[in-house]
């Protein structure tokens, strides 16, 4: 029974990145991969972040994502570097990478494991 939970939850999951491996809506042939090239220098190219003080966006809800990345085209969220990013940035876009972000697996460290005083 969980074999087939999990078959069906991966078949989903590459249904899901291919479709968001799609055109986008800011230039025609762009695709999710192309506009996500600028994020991996800080992000990294599988959304983990390449330093501690970059945020990581892997397995992050697409949501969420979607609405930081209008807050900074807005100039609701402050930050120089992410508002040049995002100006160009149409709202499929947006949704393009807010889901593509969320598919990939987070490399997350949680406290399951740890003992009290570790």
């Amino acid at each position: 029974m969980h074999s087939i939970r999990f078959i069906t939850l991966l078949a989903c999951s590459l249904l899901t990145t291919n479709a968001i491996a799609a055109e986008t809506g800011s230039a025609p042939g762009k695709t999710v991969e192309d506009l996500s090239k600028p994020c991996a220098a800080c992000h990294a190219a599988d959304g983990n972040g390449t330093a501690a003080q970059y945020p990581r966006l892997a397995g992050q809800y697409h949501d969420y994502l979607a609405q930081a990345l209008r807050e900074y085209k807005t100039g609701e969220r402050k930050n120089a570097i992410m508002a040049g990013f995002v100006t160009t940035l149409s709202e499929a876009d947006i949704d393009a990478l807010s889901r593509y972000y969320s598919a990939m697996p987070a490399k997350l460290d949680d406290l399951a494991h740890h003992e009290q005083g570790d």
